[in-house]
């Protein structure tokens, strides 16, 4: 049988023409991958991000590797007798491979008759031991390993011997220059011709860098997990408030129940085109003591739980003083006051309606937000809008109020800046006076909503969105 000693080094190379093909397709996927890992290197340095560099990091390398295997498949070993310039461009090209994961594999034999010992040149590389020192035998080999892994070589060498079985492990071992490397050791015993053990071989590959990659790999994944478990842990626990906070009602609601005169309202919300994005928009519809209606909607900046979380005070507190009997404007001016003085600062916009059926007539106040759309007689138009900054912008914003007399038959619609997602407010309104014939079919606010939904439900939407609908009826 021929030598183990050199047994990663083919004596009959394939034929070079198949080689140079499969070479050059290595290359170009090698370029392919490349190009990858730049990309992913201009990523956002995020989890996810980091465990697409890693994997592309290893991919490139396991190609480099796969590619110096090729060529030493390709070159074959350079004969005793072959010219000096030969061997030292065949050393030279060792020398470029030695960073590979890999292509650095080395190879030895220890004889038990004789007590001779041969290493490859490439095992002394790995090990970073001098060849001018020799090999080192078995009793020897240990006190290059990593002092909690020596009891595991001494182990599979004497399993090896006594018993035969092949060794097949990964050791650390400590280079003289302090180094330490994590080398993987495949070897078996070679019997003589009474089935007695005559050499033990063993082929070393330095895995160092593959399984730092490996790591590095499984570590960004583990983040990237970790990370995308907060983020469904975070989502969550926003949808979970925000059903609890807004109205539980489905269908039409009529405010006050009884009486010559009501409002039927309906409501729904629409969320972003991308689902994990759960904002602080809201919409609500109360009866207040006396007989009058509140109706309000509005939204906050950002996502997530601090977003539904300043929207569930936000709506609290706008309900509390709603109850309490204050004005639509100085409603207002309490939760500009109320975002101004947070723990945690915010924006938002809103739009706070009081409707007294008796009268008829809706006073109103907002903070930056869309004025309501009135449709009457088969038009709708915008109601002209009272002043009123963002909500938490300014600590001294004063908000006015407007009244508007409804008739019976008039149609409102509220809804936040969200529902297209357009940059001009104005294109939002104009998609929705343009249903003003739909509307006037309809049968109720329920119907109502049901075509704006229709309209806007299938939108790419950058954010989530409410719509409110109330006609006058009676």
């Amino acid at each position: 049988m021929p030598s183990h000693v050199f047994a990663d080094r083919p004596a009959q190379p394939p034929e070079r023409g198949a080689m140079d093909a499969l070479i050059t397709r290595t290359r170009r996927l090698r370029g392919d991958m490349e190009a990858m890992r730049q990309d992913a290197v201009t990523a956002d340095d995020d989890a996810r991000g980091r465990w697409q560099r890693a994997l592309c990091d290893l991919a490139v390398h396991q190609l480099d590797d796969l590619g110096s295997h090729l060529d030493q498949l390709r070159s074959g070993v350079p004969a005793t007798e072959a010219r000096a310039d030969e061997l030292a461009e065949y050393e030279a090209d060792e020398a470029a491979r030695s960073g590979s994961l890999l292509s650095r594999v080395g190879s030895a034999e220890w004889n038990l008759l004789t007590d001779e010992v041969s290493w490859s040149d490439e095992l002394f590389q790995i090990l970073g031991r001098d060849p001018a020192g020799g090999p080192m035998s078995l009793d020897e080999l240990p006190s290059l390993v990593y002092a909690e892994d020596q009891a595991l070589l001494t182990a599979v060498v004497t399993d090896c011997l006594v018993d035969g079985r092949p060794i097949d492990e990964e050791f650390r071992m400590v280079r003289p220059d302090g180094r330490l490397r994590t080398v993987h050791m495949m070897g078996e015993p070679v019997l003589d011709s009474d089935g007695g053990t005559a050499s033990m071989w063993a082929v070393l590959r330095d895995v160092s860098e593959l399984r730092r990659s490996q790591r590095a790999v499984r570590e960004s994944q583990d983040s990237f997990q970790r990370r995308r478990h907060a983020e469904q842990t975070e989502r969550r626990l926003a949808v979970e408030m925000q059903e609890a906070v807004l109205p539980p009602w489905r269908g039409s609601l009529q405010f006050p129940p009884t009486g010559p005169t009501s409002l039927d309202v309906a409501a729904h919300y629409l969320p972003s085109a991308n689902g994990a994005l759960i904002g602080g928009d809201w919409y609500d519809a109360l009866q207040l003591p006396g007989g009058e209606s509140l109706l309000s909607i509005g939204g906050l900046t950002g996502h997530g739980v601090t977003a539904t979380s300043s929207m569930a005070m936000l709506l609290g507190a706008l309900r509390g003083m709603a109850v309490a009997g204050v004005r639509p404007g100085q409603l207002m001016s309490h939760l500009n006051h109320l975002l101004d003085t947070a723990g945690q600062p915010a924006l938002g916009s809103g739009l706070c309606c009081r409707y007294d059926p008796g009268t008829r007539v809706l006073r109103w106040a907002q903070a930056g937000h869309p004025a309501p759309l009135l449709f009457r007689d088969g038009a709708g138009r915008a109601l002209a809008t009272p002043d009123g900054a963002l909500l938490g912008a300014t600590s001294a914003a004063a908000y006015e109020e407007a009244d508007v007399t409804l008739l019976p038959g008039d149609l409102l619609v509220l809804y936040t800046d969200g529902l297209t997602g357009a940059a001009v407010a104005g294109d939002t309104a104009d998609r929705l006076t343009a249903l003003a014939a739909r509307f006037t079919g309809a049968r109720d606010a329920r119907e109502c909503v049901r075509v704006v939904v229709e309209e806007f439900g299938q939108g790419a939407r950058e954010d989530d969105a409410c719509v409110l609908v109330a006609r006058v009826t009676g």
